[in-house]
């Protein structure tokens, strides 16, 4: 049985047989910095694309300046950016999303609990639990993952906010999905195109402006 699995002669993904001995490799030093890699129900997946600038890094600027902005304002709690591995047991999951919003209230009752790194008591390295709110922009290759396998793992993982967007194509795609009783929920969004966080509670529109070479610039805008 192979026992590490090596992936363009640069990354080593040892042989796991459990969430628990995943969670343990992608803390420690021996996992690669700045490539996603995430842990859905058994299966490890790797993005190692390079970052599609106005059609997911501008995007994913965007959307964290604003919920960063709002969150600090009427101090929530706290957002994160790339990198930030979120696991939780039930779900059998550990990924890194794109962006995660976890309130003070999530961290005082213990439904989302800081893992500290090792020996420093005041300094964490993962969040485990269930996040108020996850954000997914999605790239190429990671199509099925942020549409389907992601969407059903933080349901399983109790998060009661999943946003969706997808800047890939002709039409931009916007979703604000709260958790029903089988699986996420659209809400319907107003005339003006405004759909409401329940977390938040502040409807948001995501629209973007053309530039030349394909340069978009996007823009949040909410309603209280």
């Amino acid at each position: 049985m192979a026992t590490t699995v090596v992936l363009n002669d640069q990354i080593e993904i040892p042989f796991v047989a459990s969430l628990a001995e995943f969670r343990q490799w992608a803390l420690s030093d021996g996992s690669p910095d700045k490539i996603r890699i995430d842990y859905i129900a058994g299966r490890i997946e790797v993005e190692m694309s390079a970052e599609d600038l106005y059609a997911h890094g501008i995007p994913k600027i965007e959307l964290s300046s604003v919920l960063h902005g709002i969150v600090k304002e009427k101090e929530l709690g706290d957002v994160f950016v790339d990198q930030t591995r979120v696991s939780n047991v039930s779900a059998d999951l550990s990924c890194e999303p794109d962006i995660v919003f976890v309130s003070h209230e999530s961290i005082e009752t213990g439904r989302v609990r800081l893992v500290p790194k090792a020996g420093h008591e005041d300094r964490y390295i993962e969040l485990e639990g269930s996040p108020d709110l996850v954000v997914e922009i999605v790239s190429d290759n990671s199509v099925a993952k942020d549409t389907r396998r992601l969407p059903e793992a933080y349901w399983r993982a109790d998060v009661p906010e999943f946003w969706l967007a997808d800047a890939r194509g002709r039409e931009l795609v916007f979703q604000i999905d709260h958790r029903g009783v089988n699986g996420y929920e659209p809400p319907m969004p107003d005339a003006e195109g405004f759909q409401r966080s329940r977390v938040l509670d502040i409807a948001f529109r995501l629209t973007r402006i053309a530039r030349p070479r394909g340069r978009w610039t996007y823009r949040v805008e909410t309603v209280d």
